[in-house]
């Protein structure tokens, strides 16, 4: 046995089932150890969709994703979606060929300093220098993701070690370090509150049936970030709604009322807490995020349990305040919002998948989630082309119909994961909003520089022929009416719709 068996024999007893990749010369060892496996290995056609994939997979079922790609030419290409994860916490294992030890930090063919490239968007890289240095690294790393979910880590791997046969295997005691020491002054501002509020992160999902249990005992409003949302159903007057830069009304009352507001598993960025409150209890298993008076270093389990809720009494007063966003254009032809307001009515219990652009506002105002996961987008980072290999991901993961709700132009960076859709055949819905702009940038362009449309409009191909030459079934819908009739069937994937839509502006964050 190399250490390349050695790591899928780890993946295996780790119930790694799915990883994301693209083979190549220095990672070779590797596919050969997978290729006899019982790990079924998704063939992508570009190394950034493989880990869009990766991240897709976990935000849809909080499994961790994997995606491997070869030295500098592929692994490179996970750059763009390895910060996008960064920037969201999510946890992907990345394994990276590379060439023989001998040959690093110098100008061999394809080599590249990839650790030290790398780093920087992900919780952890590592650079193995033997055998049993890449097998602990990968048990150290396994731990950790499952663990201490904070980012991407990645490990790269010289083929001479992947074909190594020396090497050891260790039992690891890995310990996640915490700081619980200002627990008792949180739990004095607890017990000195009448309007406390909690406002949950991506970190709390996890915790997701405890917390929902405190809230209704309790009687104490719930708000969410956009990676939260689902956590407790948004159908349910307990969930007020998003919190921060697209706060609903009544999650607006509530953090400008609140005497206590509870972060659990919240990345404080400006999105979520434009201003940051002296009455903020902060937990998180990422120390580098806690911000506030109260920071908690730990996970929220061990939070809750050392904590004391008392009832409080202010909910029926948030309810009062009306809730309803308004967004002009839901039944005009064919204005982008109406198109993704009548996709979403259809689709309501699905996974939607969407990229980053102007229809991703719409999407995220619209969409009322009922669990966690049900609403992938690209988040912190947002580079375009994450719609379509998050979607592939999130299928393979849950076996569910996916539906990706993208722009034309966020489309055409990743389009050719249209193969990958085909070959694996998976319920895939893409629906591409095509209005041949890039409109958030012409909205941008026009409302804060004042200047005429520039490089925003788009020559675009025939989309419904582009999916149709790799085989997939294709419809093109041009009026509000036709979407409907075409919404009322049952639709299954693969299947591209191709939703000709009128330019339209994205309402503006209010203060």
């Amino acid at each position: 046995m190399n250490v390349a068996d050695k790591i899928v024999e780890i993946l295996e007893a780790e119930n790694i089932r799915d990883v994301f990749g693209i083979p190549g010369e220095q990672i070779m060892p590797l596919y050969k150890a997978l290729s006899t496996s019982n790990i079924n290995h998704v063939l992508t056609r570009h190394e950034q969709a493989a880990a869009h994939a990766a991240d897709g997979y976990y935000r849809s079922t909080q499994k961790v994703g994997v995606c491997i790609a070869t030295a500098s030419p592929g692994a490179l290409n996970f750059t763009m979606a390895l910060a996008c994860a960064f920037k969201d916490n999510i946890p992907i294992l990345v394994l990276t060929g590379d060439n023989e030890l001998k040959y690093r930090n110098s100008d061999f063919f394809q080599s590249t300093p990839q650790q030290e490239i790398f780093k920087n968007i992900t919780q952890e890289s590592y650079n193995p220098l033997n055998g049993t240095e890449a097998v602990y690294c990968l048990r150290a790393s396994l731990f950790a993701l499952k663990n201490n979910p904070k980012g991407p880590i990645h490990i790269n791997l010289s083929k001479d070690i992947l074909l190594s046969e020396d090497f050891q295997d260790f039992d690891l005691c890995y310990l996640c370090e915490d700081d619980l020491s200002n627990i008792s002054k949180a739990q004095e501002l607890i017990d000195g509150a009448s309007r406390p509020l909690l406002i949950l992160g991506a970190g709390a999902i996890s915790q997701r049936e405890n917390i929902e249990r405190i809230a209704k005992k309790y009687k104490m409003p719930v708000t969410t970030t956009f990676h939260a949302k689902g956590i407790i159903s948004e159908h349910d007057d307990i969930n007020l709604g998003l919190v921060g830069i697209r706060s609903t009304p009544r999650a607006k009352y509530a953090f400008d009322n609140a005497d206590c507001i509870i972060a659990l598993g919240i990345k404080a960025s400006e999105r979520t807490l434009p201003t940051l409150p002296d009455n903020l209890i902060h937990v998180n298993i990422n120390k580098d995020v806690l911000v506030g008076e109260y920071p908690i270093h730990g996970k929220v389990e061990d939070f809750l349990s050392n904590i004391k809720f008392g009832e409080v009494d202010w909910l029926d007063e948030i309810l009062e305040v009306g809730n309803a966003i308004e967004i002009e254009g839901l039944d005009e032809d064919l204005k982008p919002q109406a198109a993704i307001n009548e996709i979403l009515n259809k689709f309501k219990d699905n996974i939607i998948a969407s990229d980053a652009g102007s229809h991703t506002t719409w999407t995220a105002l619209l969409k009322k989630s009922t669990k966690p996961g049900q609403l992938l987008f690209s988040g912190g980072l947002a580079p375009m082309g994450y719609g379509l290999p998050a979607a592939i991901g999130a299928a393979i993961a849950s076996g569910e119909k996916i539906v990706v709700i993208n722009g034309d132009g966020d489309f055409q960076m990743n389009l050719q994961e249209l193969a990958t859709l085909k070959e694996n055949n998976l319920d895939v819905i893409v629906f591409i909003l095509n209005n041949s702009e890039f409109g958030i940038i012409r909205q941008w362009e026009e409302t804060f520089y004042g200047m005429a449309p520039y490089q925003v409009k788009l020559k675009n191909p025939d989309f419904t022929k582009l999916a149709a030459s790799y085989g997939i079934d294709a419809v093109r819908v041009d009026n509000l009416d036709d979407l409907k009739l075409l919404l009322e069937k049952n639709l299954t994937g693969p299947l591209v719709v191709e939703v000709v839509v009128e330019s339209e502006d994205i309402p503006l964050p209010k203060s």
